[in-house]
């Protein structure tokens, strides 16, 4: 039998930290699934799960499940969002996304024209994107048991370029594709239920069509990883811890919307922890930053530089500089 050392004694049940996408989640997989089923290839290298074998193979295959609450947010609901966060998950690994399969939990009793419309986003999702939902399956539970509908969305794409976390090198620019937050930002003010004259409307978005457009710089691009749970320092510490290099970033430069600042203030929290949807993180050679910038649209900004050392340093303008580390605890539950 294979080796546990996930520390029981100190945390006898899963808690909603587990699921967090900070260093509880890390734990989880890293001590107990991974340990557990020794092919599982999740989280390893700072990525979601994704399996390529034989390493050189193009084919790539990723899972995702998929808890939101709400349901229904402005820009999206659980159907896109179960489509376009399986195909990003294929996108930041460099693979398009082409067929995908859906596994349903339904509560009983939950409305048919209301599932009938998660279907339909969901198709049109995939279409988006050129992928096919191929396969999938449906299991009913007992009122009360399923909070309406729990989505799994498995994902087979095929590799176009290849990017690693174990490729990022000193002097590597970091490059966010837009601004951040907005994801999480919509799902706290649904459920908080604030009055906010134009709602935010989460950033759910495919990444795909922005990563193809990167194929021809594809020497020059080490790595891309998207922004979800945990966010943009979440992320960070990952890729640093993977890399064993220190990333600097200018918080100033980080772009953040006025809504999505004042709902972080409003409620103690930061916005580079903030989940997104649609947003990636680029780690590439400084001499192709201006094309980079370019291939990604308005939105996109050089946040950062890479650098010989350990660990993740937000400076700021006033000359103040802080460490981050990976989310730890429970920030918003069932963010995706």
């Amino acid at each position: 039998m294979p080796e546990c050392r996930f520390p029981f004694s100190r945390y006898p049940v899963v808690t909603l930290a587990h699921g967090a996408g900070g260093r509880f989640t890390q734990q989880l997989i890293r001590d107990i699934f991974s340990a557990a089923m020794t092919d599982v290839q999740a989280d390893q290298d700072g990525a979601d799960l994704v399996f390529q074998d034989p390493p050189d193979s193009r084919l790539v295959f990723t899972t995702d499940s998929y808890v939101v609450s709400p349901l229904v947010f402005p820009g999206g609901d659980i159907g896109k969002l179960s489509v376009i966060g399986t195909c990003n998950d294929l996108a930041v690994c460099g693979a398009e996304p082409a067929y995908l399969s859906c596994g349903w939990i339904i509560e009983e009793g939950f409305p048919t024209e209301s599932l009938f419309a998660l279907a339909q986003s969901m198709a049109l999702a995939a279409a988006e994107v050129g992928a096919r939902i191929v396969t999938g399956d449906t299991k009913v539970v007992e009122r009360g048991h399923g909070d309406g509908v729990f989505l799994n969305v498995s994902g087979v794409g095929v590799r176009r370029l290849f990017c690693h976390p174990r490729l990022i090198q000193p002097g590597d620019v970091v490059i966010v594709s837009g601004d951040l937050g907005r994801h999480g930002a919509c799902i706290l003010a649904q459920r908080e239920d604030l009055q906010i004259q134009t709602p935010i409307e989460s950033d759910c978005a495919h990444l795909w069509p922005a990563v193809s457009r990167l194929s021809p710089l594809a020497e020059s691009v080490h790595c891309i990883r998207d922004l979800t749970r945990g966010g943009l320092a979440t992320v960070l510490a990952e890729l640093s811890e993977t890399a064993s290099l220190q990333i600097t970033i200018e918080r100033d430069r980080v772009p953040v919307s006025k809504k999505v600042a004042s709902v972080c203030e409003l409620f103690g929290m930061d916005p580079l922890y903030m989940a997104n949807e649609g947003r990636m993180v680029v780690f590439a050679e400084p001499r192709r930053e201006e094309d980079i910038l370019e291939s990604l649209g308005a939105g996109a900004r050089r946040i950062g530089v890479v650098s010989e050392g350990r660990g993740v340093i937000a400076s700021s303008q006033l000359g103040g500089s802080q460490m981050l580390d990976m989310l730890s605890g429970e920030q918003l539950p069932r963010i995706c």
